[in-house]
């Protein structure tokens, strides 16, 4: 059975985080419930060079139709793991043993399935999360649909993981993410590793988005785990 993963981007920086989150839950086979916010739209053009219509949207506007994701190894083992063909499947097929899919959920929509906690989900990620998302989500403010999938997540006792990425912190941003740590949240900052071989930046996102895969149950395999291929071992203090 495939698993309904609900995913908002929001206008912190690191929206590399975000797309590559999709890239691995599409290779996964899940299917992808995606909001992103206005500002979120302003940081994928000036991040990643993305040019994203909320009103009109498209997966092939955040890449998620490229070849490219064909060809990426860690996404193959996924694919692999998954049961999904790497000769024939659609990398945005919707059926048993083929990809994922993205359902677009617009984040003014308030009627959206995600708004309500009857619609079954098995998780939500906030990737990246803004401190004013943080804030809202941890007092209860729904102004938007993302807002309120959140919500709908802490209510119904289901995985959320917020990763914001900021610094330096203030106390406020602290104590906002203790509130929402607190209500149940798994609060996850973009804060990578180095122990793991990282030769490229896309390693430290890597790390990150598998992080945040750990939380959602997701198995994966993007990242060299400590303990494991010698990673670990014989290093001292």
């Amino acid at each position: 059975m495939k698993r309904n993963i609900v995913v908002a981007i929001t206008g912190a920086s690191g929206a590399t985080y975000g797309v590559r989150l999709l890239e691995v839950l599409l290779a996964a086979g899940c299917d992808i419930h995606l909001s992103i916010s206005q500002s979120a739209v302003d940081v994928l053009k000036q991040e990643l060079d993305l040019t994203v219509d909320l009103d009109n949207f498209s997966p092939s506007m955040l890449m998620l139709d490229s070849g490219a994701i064909l060809r990426d190894p860690k996404l193959q083992v996924l694919r692999s793991t998954a049961g999904i063909s790497s000769d024939s499947s659609n990398v945005l097929g919707m059926g048993m043993g083929e990809p994922g899919g993205i359902h677009y959920c617009h984040w003014r929509d308030l009627l959206s399935p995600i708004g309500s906690g009857s619609f079954q989900t098995d998780g939500m990620a906030v990737c990246p999360c803004s401190f004013g998302t943080l804030s809202a989500i941890a007092h209860g403010t729904s102004a938007n649909l993302i807002h309120r999938a959140a919500e709908v997540h802490l209510k119904e006792h289901r995985r959320l993981v917020l990763v914001p990425r900021e610094t330096p912190l203030s106390l406020v941003q602290i104590e906002n993410m203790r509130r929402a740590a607190e209500l149940g949240a798994v609060v996850l900052p973009a804060m990578p590793g180095f122990y793991h071989g990282v030769k490229l930046i896309s390693d430290l996102v890597d790390f990150v988005v598998s992080r945040v895969c750990d939380q959602l149950e997701i198995p994966n395999a993007l990242i060299q785990r400590w303990g494991s291929g010698g990673v670990g071992l014989g290093i001292g203090d």
